[in-house]
């Protein structure tokens, strides 16, 4: 029988907290990565998992991701994550919550919970009414919370402005074709400021019908979901669930630039590589995908709107930093930001 240290993506995590309430139904996994720079936070993901284990790798990648884009950011969080284990008709009570809400309270602040896929502010305000440890709620008119999607968004945009920079010698994204995979909060962020810019967009979604009312609105098209990553285009940017770079869809790529918003897009290490080797620049998804933790941090923390948005627009020069280095040593880039983030983080 496995155990979670024996899981390919344990990497020495401080703590792994498995919550089962009996009385409401909730099954939740807390995973906290570090807390070498501040409390553990990250997201809290609602989720139908086909088998109880691949929670617990889900939870621990998204975990350790958080340790390393908060670092990459400059915030004074650590990294952590929270999975609730829905059933198959995606049951969410105001129960359930709660009693999530009381095991987040239980873990003392090591970790803070916030928005993630399945989870929006409403559900956080029914959290909040159960711990202190929550930020992105909702937030008056020039206070800093609520959803961070939109700062998400526009981290994203500055990346993939970067990338097209840096790789096609554009510096804005006017007639560049871009790919967006996914049809949500992020990805519809992105359309609309690319599209705004003169890009011109294409976008799958596995709900066909918000993939055609995002399109429609940023007067692009739509892909089929099981097309768009084999698209001829400028850029592809991924904005949608994880782990879609594997070695198949890799060879298959038709772009020079990957820049999205998607966490752990890579499948594996070695598909940092073998994207590199093909030449196609890549945006290191936690860095790129910065500005809703930032927005949120600041919530937590403490911080001005003006604050959030110029740290959110230091997110290009993080990156050309990352590739700077790239180019130095021949390395790929996720490689490069994950060294860059282990040493923030005490784990070089």
């Amino acid at each position: 029988m496995q155990s979670p240290w024996e899981y390919p993506d344990f990497d020495d995590h401080e703590v792994v907290h498995f919550v089962n309430d009996r009385q409401t139904g909730l099954k939740a996994v807390v995973a906290v990565h570090s807390t070498h720079l501040g409390p553990a936070a990250g997201g809290v993901r609602f989720w139908h998992y086909q088998e109880s284990g691949d929670a617990i790798a889900d939870v621990l990648r998204l975990s350790r991701g958080m340790s390393f884009k908060n670092a990459m950011a400059g915030l004074a969080l650590g990294g952590g994550k929270a999975v609730i284990l829905a059933d198959e008709a995606r049951t969410k009570t105001p129960e359930m919550l709660a009693a999530y809400g009381r095991a987040v309270e239980r873990l003392g602040g090591s970790y803070v919970t916030a928005e993630d896929v399945g989870v929006g502010v409403p559900d956080l305000v029914a959290v909040s009414k159960h711990t202190k440890y929550v930020a992105g709620l909702p937030a008056a008119a020039g206070e800093v919370g609520g959803d961070p999607g939109p700062h998400t968004s526009y981290g994203v945009f500055l990346g993939v402005k970067a990338a097209a920079r840096r790789k096609l010698g554009k510096d804005n994204l006017s007639g560049l074709h871009i790919a967006i995979q996914g049809a949500g909060s992020v990805a519809g962020g992105l359309a609309r400021l690319a599209a705004e810019e003169g890009a011109r967009i294409s976008i799958a979604d596995i709900d066909d019908a918000r993939a055609q009312k995002l399109a429609d609105e940023v007067g692009g098209r739509t892909v089929p979901a099981g097309k768009i990553l084999t698209i001829h285009a400028d850029i592809l940017s991924p904005n949608a669930l994880g782990a879609i770079l594997t070695e198949e869809s890799i060879s298959a790529l038709r772009v020079p630039v990957v820049a999205g918003g998607a966490n752990n897009q890579l499948a594996t290490a070695a598909d940092g590589d073998r994207i590199h080797s093909r030449g196609i620049l890549y945006a290191p998804d936690y860095v790129i995908n910065a500005g809703g933790i930032i927005n949120v941090a600041s919530e937590y923390l403490g911080g001005s709107q003006a604050e959030v948005k110029s740290k959110i627009e230091q997110i290009p020069a993080r990156l050309d930093s990352i590739w700077d280095e790239s180019d130095s040593t021949g390395r790929n880039p996720a490689a490069v930001a994950d060294d860059m983030a282990r040493r923030l983080i005490g784990r070089a």
